[in-house]
C-alpha cells in the first residue's frame, strides 16, 4: 500500500474514535484486505473496527443476509449487492459503518455470468444517518489482481473519509 493510505487509515479511525462509532465490513472480491489494512494499524483500530466478513461464494453472501432475489435479478457483481452487503453487516456486527465490497477482477466467473470485466462495487452505509452510498469502479486491466485489490481499497477509504468529513 502507497504511504497516503496508510496516512489516510490513520485519519480515518481518528475521525472514528472522536465520533465513537464502530465500522464493520463484508468483503468479496477484496478478499478482506480492507479489513487487513485498518487492523494493520498499530493504535486504535480495535477501538473502532468491529467485525468484517470474506463472503467470496454466493451462497455465503446468502447465509450473511445477502438475498438471493438480489443476486439472481443483479448479478453478485452490482451495486444492489454491495449495498446490501453494507447493510447486512452493519446489522450482524451492530456496528454504525458498513461497507460491501463485490466485483469481478480476476478470470471471468462461469458460475455469474453478465459480469462486466475489471470491475468492482462498493457500498457505504450508515442506517442511522440514512445513508447508502453506492459506487462502482473500474479497475485497469493490466493491474495484478493484488494492484486491483489495493486500488479498490484506497478508493473506498477515500470514499469513506469523503463522507465522514461532510456529515
Amino acid at each position: 500500500m502507497e504511504i497516503r493510505t496508510e496516512e489516510n487509515i490513520k485519519k480515518l479511525i481518528s475521525i472514528l474514535q472522536d465520533r465513537n462509532e464502530i465500522i464493520s465490513t463484508m468483503e468479496s472480491c477484496t478478499g478482506g484486505l480492507l479489513a487487513s489494512e485498518i487492523t494493520n494499524n498499530k493504535s486504535g483500530s480495535s477501538e473502532v473496527f468491529r467485525y468484517g466478513l470474506v463472503t467470496y461464494a454466493n451462497e455465503f453472501k446468502i447465509k450473511n443476509g445477502v438475498k438471493a432475489e438480489t443476486i439472481d435479478k443483479y448479478s453478485v457483481y452490482s451495486q444492489e449487492v454491495a449495498e446490501e452487503m453494507a447493510n447486512q453487516i452493519i446489522d450482524i456486527a451492530d456496528s454504525d459503518w458498513g461497507i460491501g465490497i463485490t466485483g469481478q477482477i480476476g478470470r471471468l466467473d462461469p458460475e455469474n455470468p453478465g459480469a462486466e470485466a475489471n470491475t468492482a462495487y462498493y457500498c457505504i452505509a450508515n442506517k442511522k444517518l440514512n445513508i447508502s452510498n453506492k459506487y462502482k469502479m473500474h479497475c485497469n486491466e493490466n493491474l495484478t489482481k493484488k494492484e486491483k485489490k489495493e486500488a479498490i481499497v484506497t478508493e473506498v477509504i477515500k470514499s469513506l473519509l469523503d463522507i465522514l468529513e461532510n456529515k
